[in-house]
């Protein structure tokens, strides 16, 4: 498995670009439609971390600019009907961000974005991915949680970690939450009502 290749920015090729090593091999690498390497110029030293798909009549490189989006493709392609050039099309619509944020409020409409994607490969990614998504990102230790959030209720705090997993700080998240007069809601009613106070 390749998992990363640096070299030199040879060429463009369709979808993608070929990276030619330090051994004088082209590596051709396919890029998602919006990916930061593209800014890049032929000649100039890069680093790509890359997923090989391997099939019985072909095998391609994706290649990726950080690992939290390489970690977002692989995950695409777990879900049944999700195939390499999906994946690549919702990576290179939505940001890593965008889409945790789809799939936590299972807003389909906003993964259909992606050219090729239905309805129903959408709603499809939510129901596969809502557990997986977000859940390793950053978690807020109990301790650095307000008294008064923090005692108050789990959901809460729920709350709070699944806002900073969508890319708010925490000072950002608790504001939001504690900021909801609310009691005895569930962590997705809490985050809810804490995204209308962060719009």
């Amino acid at each position: 498995m390749i998992r990363y290749i640096k070299g030199i920015y040879s060429m463009n090729v369709n979808g993608g670009i070929v990276i030619e090593t330090s051994s004088g091999i082209g590596m051709e690498v396919f890029l998602p439609m919006n990916s930061p390497i593209y800014k890049y110029s032929e000649g100039d030293s890069i680093m790509v971390y890359t997923s090989m798909i391997v099939k019985e009549d072909d095998m391609k490189l994706y290649g990726f600019h950080n690992r939290e989006s390489l970690e977002i493709f692989e995950l695409l392609i777990t879900v049944s009907g999700v195939g390499a050039k999906g994946a690549m099309a919702i990576v290179g619509t939505l940001s890593s961000e965008e889409l945790k944020r789809a799939i936590a409020f299972e807003d389909a409409k906003e993964i259909s974005k992606a050219n090729g994607i239905g309805k129903k490969t959408a709603e499809r990614i939510i129901l596969e991915l809502k557990d997986k998504v977000g859940k390793a990102d950053l978690q807020v230790p109990s301790q650095d949680i307000p008294s008064g959030i923090a005692s108050s209720s789990d959901s809460r705090s729920e709350a709070i970690n699944a806002l900073i997993a969508l890319g708010y700080t925490k000072a950002e998240a608790f504001s939001a939450i504690s900021s909801i007069n609310d009691e005895g809601l569930t962590s997705e009613e809490y985050i809810k009502k804490g995204l209308k106070n962060l719009f």
